[in-house]
């Protein structure tokens, strides 16, 4: 199954266009998807995410067989948005021996010491492979907007403040990075799971209240959500500046997670289709072969 062209259209950051976040909704489509009971609706959603997945299982083994293209997946969002476990859900039928996931948290000292695309493309999926960015490179220019102190470390950038070019700079690096990627291969599919502040609260409390969900809690995560609006103009200003017809940006709502599930599967199926892969073909010396391989083998 597929999801509707008109739905995938309405998720994407059209390039050259506002993200338009604080009109989206962080909890269902204006597309009617499914009905809106919601019990019907979340059994639906479950029903297509396990046909994505079976998708995503069979497509994998086509492009791990061609090997001449790779999937990267790119996953940003706010804390609590559900990343982890829409990775668990929506890989869960994918071939482990093709596909890697990849945590970008602090920076190391030796990635500081290089421009700040280095330590992503050092971990980039090789061709036939599915590679999963959970954050990406674009913390630098999120995570480091918000906190504008971090940008001197192991940088040329130097002074009381970052110039005012450093952000504009760094989109257009990235963008020419994907292209880069894009022209040699790499499919980069790259989501924003929209979630709102009040289901953040939510979740945060919980994990608060579950003694077998108090590791997912940081303090860090509390001291985080103060800059809330801050990270909120910088999503948008970045998904608008770095949605491009080679590496569009989906904006999903998060705030349920039955459904953010089902949509970033079928956004997956979707880029993979579009690579309009087929098995490979097997030239006339080695069906040779195999058919004497066939015979010696009845033979026995």
């Amino acid at each position: 199954m597929k999801l509707e062209n008109a739905l995938l259209d309405e998720l994407m950051v059209r390039p050259g266009e506002s993200a338009g976040l604080e009109s989206r909704s962080t909890e269902s489509t204006t597309i009617e998807w499914k009905g809106s009971d919601e019990r019907r609706y979340k059994k639906v959603a479950e029903e297509d995410l396990a046909s994505f997945v079976d998708e995503l299982s069979e497509a994998q083994r086509l492009l791990w067989a061609n090997d001449t293209h790779a999937l990267l997946i790119v996953l940003q969002a706010m804390d609590a948005a559900g990343k982890d476990g829409t990775i668990r859900h929506v890989m869960s039928g994918v071939n482990p021996q093709g596909c890697k996931v990849e945590a970008f948290k602090q920076p190391s000292g030796e990635e500081l010491a290089h421009d700040f695309l280095w330590r992503a493309s050092r971990l980039l999926p090789e061709r036939g492979m599915i590679g999963i960015f959970n954050r990406s490179y674009y913390e630098e220019i999120l995570v480091v907007r918000v906190h504008p102190e971090l940008l001197t470390r192991g940088s040329a950038v130097s002074g009381d403040g970052p110039p005012e070019h450093v952000w504009s700079d760094r989109y257009e690096d990235i963008n020419a990075f994907e292209r880069h990627l894009h022209r040699n291969g790499t499919r980069i599919v790259k989501i924003f799971l929209h979630l709102s502040r009040d289901e953040q609260k939510r979740r945060f409390l919980e994990r608060l209240d579950d003694p077998a969900k108090n590791w997912k809690f940081s303090v860090h995560d509390l001291a985080e959500r103060k800059h809330w609006q801050a990270y909120a103009t910088a999503y948008e200003e970045v998904l608008s500046a770095t949605s491009s017809p080679w590496a569009p940006w989906y904006v999903v709502p998060a705030d349920h997670k039955y459904a953010l599930r089902a949509l970033v599967g079928g956004i997956v199926v979707d880029a993979i289709d579009q690579m309009d892969l087929l098995p490979p073909r097997i030239n006339a010396d080695d069906l040779e072969a195999l058919s004497r391989a066939k015979a010696e083998l009845l033979a026995e």
